[in-house]
């Protein structure tokens, strides 16, 4: 692991890098990129943020939030995405979503090495939002569980827990998916093209938000067989039913809509993930669950216009308040 250094968001914010080897699904060295938002004097706990599918952190106003209420804010830019994606890399392309628990692993003793003996919440958004759960029922096997690591929490926005469209590409179309997944796995899959969710984020469009569009296209990156069927054994395992050893709460919006191209009720629905899916299934992280809905909020609840946003971060407000001592 490097040293720390100077973010491309600038001061206060710095990254260091994450060398992970050879990668596993055979393109070459590859690394992960923790950014944390430096924290003058003794922090009250430490926040750790992972992105979703076709992002990556630049969310400062997310980092502010939580560094007014005392925590140290950390963010992993996961292998092949974002601040991690090198030459020859297939955006986000991952086999198997239980080898992001090399990376995990290394942010979480970085960040207990840096500010120790402070409770550790973790968050995340869509795809992250899947693989935090994972990895965490995987750490409650381990002798002294997740809070055996110092971990208190898990905040959710908008997580991937099941596939979304038409039922049958839940069964039918998840067996043919693995099926080209074995004999060509980095192959795209002939999926259209679907701008309104970017657009209605991006400033130069409308929107509230400027990003790099080389990180996070307004189409998002083309899907994988591989990494599909990666998600689809996550979903599975998570429908099992999960015992991630921490309180957690599940943000969501009101309503879906789906657009390929930008509609009003974008701006104000969750125009990626079916949110009746993530209510069902939000009880299978087990234990002490907070589902809530924000009324109004785009899939990424804290990407949402001003009102459904203030109402977001006063839930986690006043679920933080609650649960983290």
């Amino acid at each position: 692991m490097t040293g720390w250094t100077e973010d491309i968001l600038g001061d206060p914010y710095e990254r260091r890098t994450i060398d992970l080897g050879e990668d596993p699904d055979g393109e070459g060295p590859i690394t992960a990129t923790l950014v944390r938002r430096r924290f003058e004097g003794t922090p009250r706990a430490a926040l750790v943020y992972v992105h979703g599918f076709s992002d990556y952190f630049f969310q400062t106003e997310l980092a502010e939030f939580y560094a007014d209420r005392g925590y140290a804010f950390y963010s992993l830019d996961l292998r092949k995405c974002g601040r991690s994606l090198g030459d020859g890399h297939t955006p986000h392309f991952v086999s198997d979503l239980a080898l992001y628990d090399q990376e995990l692993n290394e942010t979480l003793r970085t960040v207990r090495s840096e500010v120790p003996d402070v409770p550790v919440v973790l968050s995340a958004h869509s795809t992250g939002g899947l693989v935090l759960p994972l990895w965490l029922d995987r750490l409650n096997l381990e002798p002294g569980g997740t809070r055996g690591r110092g971990i208190a929490g898990l905040v959710l926005n908008s997580p991937w827990f099941d596939l979304q469209g038409a039922a049958w590409m839940r069964s039918i179309g998840t067996q043919a998916i693995r099926a080209f997944s074995k004999v060509r796995p980095k192959d795209r899959m002939k999926l259209p093209l679907a701008e309104a969710y970017g657009v209605s984020l991006y400033r130069e469009h409308g929107g509230l938000w400027d990003y790099d569009l080389a990180w996070k296209p307004l189409a998002g990156f083309p899907v994988t067989y591989g990494w599909l069927t990666a998600v689809r054994r996550g979903h599975a395992a998570l429908h099992r039913g999960l015992d991630i050893g921490v309180p957690s709460l599940v943000l969501r919006s009101h309503r879906s809509w789906f657009s390929f191209q930008h509609h009003e009720k974008t701006d104000t629905s969750d125009a990626v993930l079916d949110v009746r899916q993530i209510g069902r299934w939000a009880g299978c992280l087990g234990g002490d669950v907070t589902s809530l809905v924000v009324r109004n909020a785009r899939h990424d609840v804290y990407l949402s216009n001003d009102e459904p946003r203030a109402a977001a971060y006063r839930l986690t407000g006043e679920w933080l308040e609650r649960w983290i001592p």
